[in-house]
């Protein structure tokens, strides 16, 4: 079996987000990307937290505004959508 050779959480993004050809996250949107996936994770299935911050990487609002959306977020209502934006 062949050993990964261990990199850190930013060198790993750092690679990725050059190969993908966008910018990196910096530290605070690293920070705040993290809180919204925390919210996701804990508010619901923890597969919640990848596509939450997909979904902000597409999203025309900020990852403050963003992370309040998902902690308004509860099981009476589902499938709602966000006013003047399309339905979930």
């Amino acid at each position: 079996m062949t050993k990964l050779a261990a990199v850190t959480r930013d060198e790993w993004i750092a690679s990725f987000s050059r190969r993908a050809g966008v910018e990196a996250p910096t530290v605070e949107e690293i920070r705040k990307l993290l809180e919204l996936a925390g919210t996701a994770a804990h508010s619901s299935e923890r597969t919640a937290a990848p596509l939450a911050c997909w979904i902000a990487g597409r999203a025309d609002m900020s990852l403050t505004d963003l992370r309040a959306v998902a902690a308004g977020i509860g099981s009476d209502d589902r499938g709602a959508a966000r006013p003047g934006g399309p339905a979930a």
